[in-house]
């Protein structure tokens, strides 16, 4: 499938900042970046800083006091997802099979305090009997239990905070979902993307569970199609893939997000009940 994906962000700058911007596409074996450009104002000289695992890039840049700058991003992006079957996805990889890699998404995290949720977990989704089972019931709880209301958290707010508060967005849902896969040993992170059809356009966070030697993609908040997201990092929780890390003093005044799709064979596949449903990975 075919995407085009755009993002414009302005910031007013009032003391020296340093700026980590997370929006460019990630280069996968799954998504492959036909083309895209990244523009800024002359005085700014962006530089892009590779993840450790090579797919995620961000884009860092030091912008003076008393000034103003915007940062405009643009991608097409050509994505090939897989769709499993969930027989092929019964079974928790153990523990002691985890690479180092899947094992950093086992641990507790600043959003994602699953140690604190390890006794929900086991009470509402411990008795299922598979992996994949486990997570597609912990998406629709999520889904079912917790109101989705724009604007209603901020950066500080956990997945303990969702879990007791039942409100938040989409930022909030993911850390809700990968919070409860850890208590049941399994590894899950974090997903930030450009999403197709998302109202009001926005950036969106979902998770992804490693779930028999795949990652797997869930949305608890069902707002947009299952395949019609471009990623642009993964994480422990939304600390490692935030948009914007701001170091100084500094504040957005305009953000503007669109994802569209040139592909005339694309079909939308929205998130329905767990029953019958067939995991999709963007590995």
């Amino acid at each position: 499938m075919k995407f085009e994906v755009f993002s414009e962000l302005q910031y007013e700058v009032f003391s020296p900042t340093t700026f980590i911007f997370s929006i460019q596409a990630s280069r996968t074996s799954s998504q492959v970046i036909v083309e895209e450009s990244l523009v800024t104002e002359l005085f700014l000289i962006p530089e892009e800083i590779m993840s450790t695992d090579g797919e995620s890039r961000f884009i860092r840049l030091k912008a003076e006091a008393d000034s103003q700058f915007t940062i405009r991003y643009q991608a097409n992006v050509d994505i090939d997802y897989n769709i499993i079957h969930q027989r092929k996805l019964s079974n928790t990889v153990p523990v002691n099979n985890l690479d180092a890699s899947e094992m950093t998404y086992l641990f507790p995290s600043r959003y994602c305090q699953s140690d604190k949720l390890q006794k929900l977990a086991s009470k509402e989704f411990g008795k299922i009997d598979t992996a994949y089972g486990k997570v597609a019931a912990i998406t629709e709880w999520i889904y079912n239990n917790v109101e989705y209301t724009s604007g209603i958290t901020n950066s500080s707010t956990s997945a303990y905070d969702t879990l007791t508060e039942r409100v938040g967005v989409c930022r909030d849902f993911a850390h809700l979902g990968i919070a409860l896969c850890r208590a049941l040993s399994i590894p899950a992170r974090y997903f930030t993307g450009y999403a197709y059809n998302l109202n009001p356009p926005d950036f969106h966070a979902c998770f992804e569970a490693y779930i028999g030697g795949e990652w797997i993609f869930f949305d608890p908040t069902k707002l947009v199609p299952v395949n019609g997201l471009v990623k642009i990092a993964n994480g422990r929780d939304a600390a490692d893939a935030a948009v914007a890390s701001i170091f100084g003093n500094a504040s957005c005044t305009s953000m503007i997000v669109k994802c569209e799709c040139n592909d005339p064979d694309f079909q939308p596949i929205y998130a329905k009940n767990t029953e019958n449903q067939k995991g999709l990975s963007y590995q």
